[in-house]
């Protein structure tokens, strides 16, 4: 028989790297095995802290790191901890086990300014400032794996949704459901922006856990930017959700998030505000990448926004039936 493929994949209760494992779980050729904090009923899957270091009898020949503290709002040691000692913690665990291929979860986050951004690339400028401690802590993450001595690759999702989303459009779609979603009035005119499909986005990242000619940093979306109110109101509509009625300039909604942001700080208010200049900034600003190197080395997305879109609403029709 041939020799499998060892792939440990941290984050392995998330979105993304439960979503991996559920789509490879069958290939004969891999050998794969999860870990994260949250306990969970499943084969091949161990619950451990990852601030507390890794030590499993298990090797393998690629490490997905997609374990993180995604979240617009929390504590900045809670994101330090999550997304950066973490990551140093799973570096350390490459390095005891014979430098496995290491893939890099980041987000194309590290990016974001708080203004319309057109055409990003791989080489678009960084920092200093970031949007939120996510932002910032991933990057720290990036700069830690770009020390690694073995192979590595850094992924940028833009926007990750589809069955098991936890976090992007539930949050809106719940605020729609309480009638709290605004219209937001631009005058930059309507967000233009990127997603990638959850089933894309993991094919990806087995590509660049088998594939050595795979290195470097990697902006991943669908390619197919589209107009973002728009896809909200179609994606509300098909639900039975309402939509939102009440107009709010985004000047306006900024100054409030502000200033809700500054009131859960100073009470040390651990819940998220309802509403943070991070999600007014990702709803009201366009955000396109220019994504050749991606298509060039991995090739275009197997599932297209359209289909994309559609097996989400199947998917929620169906668990809303449950």
């Amino acid at each position: 028989m041939p020799k499998k493929l060892k792939i440990l994949v941290t984050g392995a209760s998330g979105f993304v790297g439960r979503s991996f494992i559920q789509q490879f779980a069958d290939r004969d050729d891999l050998e794969i095995l999860g870990i994260a904090r949250r306990p969970l009923p499943m084969p091949n899957y161990i619950s451990l802290d990852l601030t507390h270091g890794i030590d499993i009898p298990f090797h393998p020949d690629a490490v997905i790191h997609a374990a993180a503290h995604v979240s617009p709002w929390g504590r900045k040691k809670d994101f330090l901890a999550n997304n950066v000692f973490a990551s140093e913690q799973v570096i350390h665990f490459c390095e005891r086990n014979n430098l496995p291929r290491l893939i890099y979860l980041s987000s194309s986050s590290v990016f974001y300014q708080d203004k319309p951004q057109f055409d990003l690339t791989e080489d678009s400028k960084i920092g200093p400032e970031f949007i939120n401690e996510y932002a910032a802590t991933k990057y720290e993450g990036e700069k830690r794996v770009n020390q690694y001595r073995g192979e590595s690759v850094i992924l940028r999702p833009r926007a990750v949704f589809g069955p098991g989303d936890t976090v992007l459009l539930p949050r809106i779609l719940a605020a729609a459901e309480k009638g709290r979603l605004p219209i937001l009035d631009n005058q930059a005119g309507a967000a233009i922006g990127d997603l990638i499909y959850i089933d894309s986005l993991c094919e990806y990242m087995l590509k660049a856990a088998l594939d050595k000619n795979i290195s470097g940093e990697y902006n991943l979306t669908n390619a197919e930017p589209v107009e973002m109110h728009s896809l909200l109101l179609d994606v509300l509509s098909r639900l039975g959700l309402p939509a939102p009625k009440h107009h709010i300039k985004v000047s306006t909604a900024m100054t409030l998030a502000t200033v809700l942001e500054n009131i859960y700080k100073l009470l040390s208010i651990a819940k998220e505000p309802p509403i943070t200049r991070y999600g007014i900034s990702v709803l009201a600003h366009s955000k396109t990448f220019h994504v050749e190197k991606m298509l060039r080395d991995f090739g275009p997305p197997s599932v297209s926004m359209r289909k994309g879109v559609e097996r989400y609403i199947q998917w929620k029709m169906q668990d809303a039936a449950r």
